[in-house]
């Protein structure tokens, strides 16, 4: 006979939808592995609305996540389809305001709260060669990044929480939709010598795409261009950057205080939106990006992450006592989050009409626009 499984789950990826899954499923009673591969560059510059205390509070980790060490956000400045600058205060929001996160420590305090729950959390350790067993559990290799070796595991069920890759996910057979090409070029510029105190985030939008820049925990401010990667300003993108920066309206005047003039190159990742044809499957279930990763321009990244990880955790219990719908009704959750997001990503971008001729904004006035490359595991939206 198979030795009996060590762990009920393992959960691949310790950002915030691994973290919420691991927590509802331990506090579910469930025996869980947290493995955080804690690879790529570090996160910066991220922003957690107000409804995610929501989902903290019901993951019980509201105070120790949020506690302190993030800068509180009272608003955002916009100057999309017009050159004018426009407002919106949270003073209203009925739960408060939101935050820009400092990333790594909010990472962090998610794993601990998870390894005090009762998880299992394995830093610096990927999840490598998952192969379903005949009995219908998991094998899995664990790796320790670190230099700790390998080692060899067994479980009922896996959370795919690896990001846009789904590594699980796509080896398992599912294949990624993408949406569009949407591609950051972002750099963090030195702290204002002088006191900087608005936290509000700002978008100002151009012919090629758009820009954003946030003030950080650590007084430092993120600043970063969006465009496809198609397109001339893409190819040039870093040896241009500071100057495009410099002739923005409203981008220039925050950052100008931060020195951007610094000859620092920006920083490349990917921004699109895309999403599994589907979200579970043979002894797996997908979380957080892997699932569905939103552009960055809706703010929802963090909240979504954290939604769909809390609600895959509960359908992976519900599944494991027994319940053959749990899993359907998590794909649907999933299905009406990301409807709610393309008909609002439609409906902003529809408001810039300024440069309707140009390809960034001509590309977003449709539907969806195919990825004409589609990546291993990839198709076309």
């Amino acid at each position: 006979m198979s030795p009996a499984p060590g762990y009920d789950v393992v959960v691949a990826g310790g950002g915030p939808a691994g973290c919420a899954a691991a927590l509802a499923l331990v506090r579910a009673g469930r025996s869980v592995l947290l493995a955080d591969a804690g690879t790529g560059p570090p996160k910066a510059g991220e922003a957690l609305v107000s409804m995610g205390r929501l989902l903290l509070a019901d993951l019980g980790v509201e105070e120790p996540v949020l506690g302190s060490g993030h800068l509180p956000c009272h608003g955002n400045l916009s100057a999309w389809g017009s050159a004018e600058l426009h407002a919106v205060d949270f003073i209203n929001d009925p739960y408060g305001h939101g935050w820009h996160l400092d990333r790594p420590l909010f990472d962090r305090r998610l794993r601990a709260a998870a390894r005090a729950a009762g998880a299992e959390v394995a830093e610096h350790t990927g999840v490598r060669c998952p192969a379903r067993q005949p009995d219908g559990t998991w094998r899995l290799a664990l790796r320790d990044r670190s230099g700790g070796g390998e080692r060899t595991v067994r479980c009922r069920w896996v959370v795919d929480a690896t990001g846009r890759g789904a590594a699980i996910a796509v080896r398992s057979g599912a294949r990624r939709h993408t949406g569009d090409r949407l591609t950051a070029f972002h750099l963090t510029l030195d702290p204002a010598p002088q006191d900087v105190t608005d936290g509000r985030s700002l978008v100002e939008s151009d012919q090629d795409g758009w820009w954003y820049t946030a003030l950080l925990p650590s007084r430092h401010r993120l600043v970063a261009y969006f465009t496809d990667p198609d397109l001339p300003v893409a190819a040039h993108g870093a040896e241009r950057f500071h100057d495009r920066l410099l002739a923005t309206r409203h981008i220039s005047r925050r950052a100008r205080p931060h020195g951007p003039t610094t000859p620092r190159p920006p920083r490349r990742a990917p921004a699109h939106s895309a999403h599994l044809d589907r979200v579970h499957g043979d002894g797996w279930t997908a979380a957080g990006d892997a699932a569905a990763a939103f552009d960055p321009l809706s703010s929802q990244g963090i909240l979504t992450a954290l939604y769909t990880g809390l609600s895959a955790g509960r359908a992976v219990d519900a599944r494991l006592h027994g319940d053959r719908a749990a899993l359907a009704a998590y794909a649907a959750q999933v299905t009406t989050a990301r409807t709610a997001y393309q008909h609002g990503h439609r409906a902003v971008h529809a408001q810039e009409t300024r440069w309707a001729d140009r390809p960034f904004w001509a590309r977003r006035q449709r539907h969806t626009r195919p990825n004409p490359h589609p990546t291993k595991g990839e198709t076309s939206a």
